[in-house]
């Protein structure tokens, strides 16, 4: 009886920690990350089950669910300002375990299609919410720092989920791995239903008119620094979402590894995750701005290193370059997202729904549509990828550049407001 009247009742729902609210906010974000990372194993399988022809038309089973994770976020920021986090995402992800337990009885590789992007636009919801419950407790360095948490969970999944899939792959199909996610998300939907409280107080909820969403709109679209870094984490996205779609084919095709790649593609996103966790560490001393801008520094002259080495090798590197090579890349990697994310919402408290929901939506579905454009050069090579590794970040830079009028490294910020405030 305590976990329905919490549930229909914020107020009276249990403290809930700081660890226990950064896990719960962590998950819901990593439900998108395995709902991505699950499949990469299988592609090579659903091609082969549903007689799918192009190799490159698989990556299509990442791109639509990016797209619809991308594209509904637009949606659910206005609705959550008006109507409070936990009623639209309890909404959201029913949406997306719809999607998913569809999934599982797909017949075709159309329908497959479809369901994914069903599963994106429920899944949305937890992007959005799990960022403006963020942004409704925290501000300024400790929100980055918050976020670092956050994102090295979701960036651990990656090390998990590919391994996950190859063992269900083993014992099952591609079926199961639809099954183990309707799993993953009846999990996030008790746990937030039941701990999760309503962290945007009644007074200040937003109407749900025409003109006052449009102000609200306004506001984060004229906002020098929030749009600004707002479209240069959806240039530096792609280079995540590229790296996702080609994967496999770069290890299994240009490499050779066969099954165990999934071992390699974790270890990579074992050092993302702890660079995430080191950015949490560090924000605080170093500055959000000059640790975020170091690292897009260094992520792009490591990216113009290995483009070199790739082409002085007629297209790709020895493996064990490669793998030190891309280690150094996304080591970096992991300063430049949470950091971007911190100093976009800044700003932007007093509408944090509809801020969360043009950031998610720029960064999901600008960054997929960049990544997929990227993965669909694959040629066998390593040339089309790092090719646009260097170029995504390069544009993310100047992004940066105009956003801060110029002025990059700039020293850490000071922290004004209280690290934690718990639900009343």
């Amino acid at each position: 009886m305590a976990f329905l009247s919490a549930a229909r009742d914020p107020a009276a729902a249990p403290h809930v920690s700081y660890a226990e609210f950064v896990a719960m906010i962590a998950l819901l974000m990593a439900l998108n990350a395995a709902a991505i990372d699950v499949y990469i194993p299988a592609l090579s399988d659903i091609g082969s089950a549903l007689g799918v022809t192009g190799s490159n038309r698989m990556q299509f089973v990442i791109t639509t669910y990016v797209i619809g994770f991308g594209g509904a976020q637009i949606l659910y920021g206005p609705l959550s300002d008006r109507f409070g986090r936990r009623k639209i995402l309890f909404a959201g992800l029913g949406i997306y375990l719809a999607g998913a337990v569809a999934a599982v009885f797909a017949p075709n590789f159309e329908t497959l299609l479809a369901l994914r992007f069903v599963q994106g636009v429920g899944a949305a919801a937890t992007r959005v919410v799990a960022t403006s419950v963020v942004r409704d407790r925290f501000h300024g360095p400790r929100m980055a720092s918050v976020m670092s948490l956050v994102m090295m969970v979701f960036m651990v999944m990656p090390v998990f989920a590919p391994n996950i899939g190859s063992l269900v792959l083993a014992f099952g199909s591609w079926r199961e791995l639809s099954g183990f996610m309707v799993l993953f998300g009846l999990v996030a939907l008790v746990w937030a239903w039941a701990r999760l409280p309503e962290t945007l107080a009644p007074e200040n909820r937003r109407p749900l008119t025409g003109r006052r969403v449009a102000e609200a709109f306004r506001i984060v679209l004229t906002n020098r620094i929030a749009f600004g870094y707002t479209l240069a984490m959806a240039s530096f996205f792609g280079v995540l979402f590229a790296f996702i779609a080609q994967a496999e084919q770069i290890y299994t095709g240009i490499y050779g590894l066969g099954s165990s790649f999934t071992l390699y593609f974790s270890l990579v996103a074992l050092f993302m995750s702890a660079s995430s966790f080191a950015n949490s560490r560090l924000v605080g001393r170093i500055g959000t701005r000059r640790l975020s801008h170091m690292a897009l520094v260094g992520f792009i002259t490591i990216s113009a290193v290995h483009l070199a080495c790739a082409l002085y090798f007629g297209g790709a590197t020895p493996f064990w370059l490669f793998l030190t090579l891309l280690i150094c890349m996304m080591c970096f990697f992991g300063f430049v997202p949470t950091n971007f994310n911190a100093l976009a919402m800044e700003p932007l408290g007093h509408v944090a729904g509809v801020a969360s929901s043009v950031l998610g939506c720029a960064q999901t579905l600008g960054g997929g549509l960049l990544g997929g454009l990227v993965g669909y050069f694959y040629d066998g090579t390593l040339i089309p990828i790092l090719s646009g590794f260097l170029g995504l970040a390069s544009l993310s830079l100047i992004l940066v550049a105009i956003a801060e009028k110029g002025r990059l490294f700039a020293a850490p910020e000071e922290e004004d407001e209280p690290d934690y405030v718990p639900a009343e």
